[in-house]
């Protein structure tokens, strides 16, 4: 067993690279110096440690995608620069050219797109990176972004403050010991911290308001820098015209527009326009065998029913025309069959841009005895309910058709791939997530281990063993303790002949808690064991689902779901907890957590009362290690467990062994604990997540895009409607009186519209 996997706050401690040099920039306006960085005083940087592993944007890809993206607001913003037809024109499909996957034949793509002008038999360039693209040239910072260099870094997110209102400076950087060569760098807001008390003193405004939004910057592979850490938050309004002004953006290079944008590792294809019909092919699924192979049969294809093509198609049309941003992705092989199917509404396209961190990748039903081959991409929101991020068909279970269906999927994101993914065992799921998103955290989705192991075992049914297996998986604070706890319990059960969970042993550190402390989870990863969430469509879709079926109750599924979620919104504002501690953060944090977060987070706070003696037993600079110790569940003194806490004196920063705050996301008692025992009187804001937060405005309303409409163009009228009445909607659903004064508006607004009806009667 390596040292990786052990606490050891010696080993472990906060600070960088011991040969890494850090210099902290001042806090006066030269801060704002690019290249005033570097120096030779050495200080630990406390954020090391603490920040979460990165991600990456996107992968490069020549795979085949069919990108089904209806916009029929606005012609002109078409991203394919496609005029458009009637809606019962063919479909069009696009071939996108492949160039490193091994089979002969191209992969058929279909692109629905309503209403088309002039059809298209030229090759046309598309850039995925800007398929689902905003106003603004500049995106907002994202972990995982990747730059060519330190400088394109930070003109990006200068241009980015420019555009945005705000000004930067460099925060901190380091640099390797006896060497000028950058290793990284903090950017911060101009208004970060506040001036020191001789600077106060001057007659200078004060502007700075202790302002959080940074970016931090590390250097990977020797030549690409990449984005570790964003907090994009500032706690004052914008100022775009004084800001001009500022140092940071009076030495801007004009020249750095637009190719400082950061790589998203999606590129341009080259795409052909194909007209052609999608094929029925009555019979059954294609495949009853969970596949793992790598070859493509391309002839291979889904065995429809009669008329569930046709079904499917005109099940997309009408929710193109109700649901704008709605998109999906048919996949064809050459004779015109349909082999994958990928599509995703416009609520959970932006259900993903607040809680795409965490994703589980659910694959239950496309083992052989399901009749739908049905994917789902799942997250969990703010009130630890699932939602729906994606759906899909497929064909087969072949590393090809996932990494089809991740690219599809990733396009669709705007290139932003998550920072973790759940999944089953399935081999070529894996290869093609190592492929499609190689910086992403992927790990197996916990309770569909333990619940493998029960099936699979003949003591899985005992109650001893099942307690022993939990003690064992979720009681482990260390990698030792764990694997010690493993060989007892395979030795004392007689396990030792079970070749699989052999295998399940060689892959723990996909599964094991103890293995996963620097992942964040989200609450997907859940404890006490069997508290996790239900599928998506529990209840609605089993074995004997039709794909008919399951498009009927498709979108009754969803309406309840989001009647749910706005309905636990209002539970969440008007909650008044009872609150059962005189811990200040129980008081903090009932004005913050919606219902179900601050229900959890309260029953830290009540066990705080079984930390006792906490004891300092490392120091280095700033950062202490403590342990404390911890009664049993029955108060036993001699059963007490220690844990150790790591807490940074300058950062305000705080670390358990037991990693509570990665798993759930809210912080547990030992380090509520130490904060107390450190004087700390409100929870450092980066500890409250703004996933969990009920006053955190939630949009799902598609983007309102141009105001310049076709004045003769009917669908364009009904988009442009549509999308601001949506808007209307999602306002009035924050509160009693938001709801009050839109229902009256609309009710005005229709009484008004009336009129000029009446009037063209008359």
């Amino acid at each position: 067993m390596t040292d990786d996997h052990n606490f050891s706050p010696a080993d472990e401690g906060l600070s960088p690279n011991p040969d890494i040099e850090i210099t902290m920039e001042g806090s006066s306006e030269d801060g704002e110096q690019l290249h005033q960085d570097e120096g030779s005083e050495q200080e630990i940087d406390g954020e090391e440690v603490f920040g979460f592993e990165s991600t990456d944007l996107g992968d490069d890809t020549n795979q085949v995608l069919a990108i089904e993206h209806v916009d029929i607001a606005n012609t002109a913003d078409q991203m394919l620069g496609i005029n458009r037809d009637d809606l019962e024109n063919d479909m069009q499909v696009l071939d996108f050219e492949r160039n490193g996957h091994d089979h002969s034949s191209e992969q058929m793509l279909e692109i629905q797109c309503g209403n088309l002008d002039n059809g298209i038999d030229r090759d046309t360039v598309i850039d995925d990176q800007n398929l689902v693209s905003g106003a603004k040239d500049y995106l907002p910072p994202v972990v995982g972004m990747e730059f060519e260099s330190y400088d394109d870094a930070y003109n990006y997110y200068n241009c980015y403050a420019k555009e945005l209102g705000f000004a930067i400076r460099v925060k901190s950087s380091w640099t390797k010991r006896n060497s000028k060569e950058k290793r990284g760098a903090v950017l911060c807001c101009n208004c970060e911290g506040f001036k020191t008390m001789k600077e106060a003193s001057s007659r200078r405004k004060e502007t700075r308001t202790g302002c959080l939004a940074m970016i931090r910057l590390r250097l990977v592979e020797s030549n690409r820098w990449r984005v570790d850490e964003v907090k994009i938050e500032h706690n004052h309004p914008f100022d775009p015209e004084r800001v001009q002004n500022c140092k940071s953006h009076k030495k801007m290079d004009p020249g750095s527009k637009r190719k400082l944008e950061p790589s998203v590792d999606v590129e341009v294809r080259t795409i052909k326009l194909y007209r052609t019909p999608v094929i029925d092919t009555v019979g059954n699924r294609s495949s009853n065998e969970r596949e793992s192979g790598n070859q493509v049969d391309q002839s291979k294809h889904l065995k429809l029913h009669q008329g569930e093509a046709e079904y499917i198609s005109n099940f997309f049309g009408r929710l193109q025309l109700t649901n704008p941003n709605f998109f999906y992705v048919m996949d064809l092989n050459d004779e015109g069959h349909l082999r994958n199917v990928l599509w995703i509404d416009s609520r959970s396209r932006a259900a993903y841009g607040y809680f795409g961190d965490v994703v589980a990748i659910d694959t239950t039903c496309l083992s052989k005895s399901y009749n739908i081959p049905l994917l789902l991409f799942v997250g969990v929101d703010h009130h630890l309910q699932s939602i729906l991020l994606a759906c899909g068909f497929l064909v087969d279970e072949t590393m090809e058709t996932y990494i089809w269906l991740l690219r599809a999927w990733l396009s669709c994101m705007s290139g932003r791939p998550p920072q973790t993914v759940l999944t089953d065992r399935c081999k070529a799921l894996q290869s093609a997530i190592s492929e499609v998103f190689p910086r992403t955290h992927h790990h197996l989705y916990l309770p569909l281990v333990m619940q493998s192991i029960l099936d699979k075992l003949e003591v899985g049914a005992s109650k001893v063993f099942q307690d022993v297996l939990n003690r064992t998986v979720y009681n482990s604070l260390k990698a030792d303790e764990f694997e010690m706890a493993w060989e007892e319990m395979i030795q004392h059960f007689g396990l030792r002949d079970h070749k699989w969970l052999q295998t399940y042993y060689e892959e723990r550190e996909r599964w094991a808690p103890v293995y996963l402390k620097d992942t964040f989870f989200a609450g997907l990863v859940t404890f006490p064991p069997g508290d996790c969430m239900s599928p998506f469509f529990d209840g609605y879709v089993n074995s004997q689902t039709t794909l008919k079926e399951f498009f009927n109750i498709y979108e009754l599924v969803l309406q309840k779901k989001h009647q749910k979620e706005a309905l636990d919104d209002l539970e969440s504002r008007k909650y008044i907890p009872v609150l059962r501690t005189r811990c200040n953060y129980e008081v903090q944090l009932s004005e913050v957590y919606t219902k179900e977060i601050f229900l959890k987070f309260q029953v830290e706070l009540e066990l705080m009362s079984n930390c006792f003696n906490v004891t300092q037993i490392h120091a280095n600079g700033p950062i202490i290690t403590y342990v404390i110790k911890e009664r049993d569940a029955e108060g036993d003194m001699n059963n007490a467990r220690n844990f150790e806490v790591m807490y940074d004196k300058v950062g305000l920063e705080v670390r358990c062994i037991c990693s509570c705050f990665n798993f759930r996301g809210y912080l547990c008692r030992h380090a509520l604990q130490i904060l107390t025992y450190n004087g700390i009187e409100d929870i450092p804001s980066q500890y409250i997540l703004s996933r969990w937060r009920k006053d955190f405005k939630r949009l799902y309303a598609p983007d309102i895009g141009s105001n310049v409409i076709d004045v003769t163009n009917p669908v364009q009228w009904f988009d442009h409607l549509y999308r601001r009445a949506m808007q209307v909607v999602e306002e009035g659903m924050t509160s009693q009186d938001h709801y009050t004064v839109a229902w009256q508006a609309f009710k005005e607004s229709l009484n008004k519209v009336r009129l000029v009806a009446d009037r063209h009667v008359q």
